[in-house]
């Protein structure tokens, strides 16, 4: 069985993984530079490519973005700063000398959470509520990511067509309303100038009417946005990640606004399996399955 060097870069972070057999051996993670500058960016991928690339027979990558053609870009290009249209799959190669797979991190995170389900799930959406809001759509038994790479990012449609305008221009985006970002910014008028949306989930702890609401608020949205995908694909699960996702008391609150709805809209709800590895298990298992159907990375 081949070995594969799984990359997770991310907002915050960038981790990496030796992974055999679909199982983590080596695991490092550095911090993801905050000027966003693409010459940062790939020294600190340098940094945790090199000391395994001789070890390993492929590079799998799963970045925040969206991923098309092995470059990385996003709706909302201000979220990536300089690092908009930088060609990922391309610099990974030229550091390492491997082939090299790119994917967006939700539809990574995605396939690892259809491991768990299958073989009796053949149609799920994985939807992470972190600081923005992102997903990945499995149909029958295929991770589905799009021609342009885009196919699962839910945080941009549309949630409320009289909500706040979206960081990609768009009013009411489902991320504008539901997201930790959103959330930090409905919660300035009532906790401070500084509030996050961590600081708007302890207040909700604490039970704060004002908290409960925005909480609320952005449950009632991600419930809305599961019933649209059961109508529009007929999906047979539901895993819901991201650090808001697994929050205490967030999954119970979308349950109850989803069972609130006909029974046609119900789908069943669990929580994601495998934690901040996700994009990790699932890039290496998806690139992995490109290997043995002898496909080529396109660079």
């Amino acid at each position: 069985m081949s070995t594969c060097l799984a990359l997770d870069i991310g907002g915050t972070k960038i981790a990496a993984a030796v992974i055999h057999n679909g199982h983590i051996e080596r695991r490092v993670q550095v911090d993801t530079p905050s000027s966003r500058s693409p010459e940062l960016l790939s020294q600190s991928t340098r940094k945790v490519v090199l000391p395994w690339c001789s070890t390993v027979d492929f590079i799998a990558v799963a970045s925040t973005g969206v991923i098309h053609d092995g470059q990385l870009s996003a709706l909302n290009p201000s979220n990536l700063g300089g690092l908009n249209l930088y060609p990922l799959q391309k610099e990974i190669h030229k550091i390492s000398g491997k082939k090299v797979w790119v994917m967006n991190d939700a539809q990574a995170a995605a396939w690892a959470e259809y491991q768990s389900l299958m073989p009796s799930v053949s149609d799920m959406a994985f939807i992470t509520v972190s600081t923005g809001v992102g997903g990945g759509l499995v149909i029958d038994n295929k991770l589905v990511t799009g021609k342009g790479g885009i196919a699962g990012h839910i945080g941009h449609t549309l949630a409320d067509p009289n909500g706040p305008t979206c960081g990609c221009g768009r009013q009411g985006c489902l991320e504008s309303i539901a997201s930790g970002r959103a959330m930090a910014s409905f919660g300035r008028q009532y906790f401070g100038h500084d509030c996050t949306g961590k600081t708007v989930f302890e207040f909700f702890q604490r039970q704060d009417p004002n908290a409960i609401k925005i909480v609320s608020q952005s449950a009632k949205a991600i419930a809305n946005a599961i019933a649209n995908l059961k109508m529009s694909f007929d999906i047979q699960a539901i895993v819901l990640g991201g650090s808001i996702g697994l929050a205490p008391g967030y999954l119970p609150l979308v349950h109850r606004y989803l069972t609130s709805m006909p029974n046609a809209y119900q789908v069943p709800l669990t929580l994601a399996c495998n934690g901040d590895d996700a994009g990790l298990i699932g890039v290496a298992s998806w690139a992995t399955r490109q290997q043995h159907n002898s496909l080529q990375p396109l660079l």
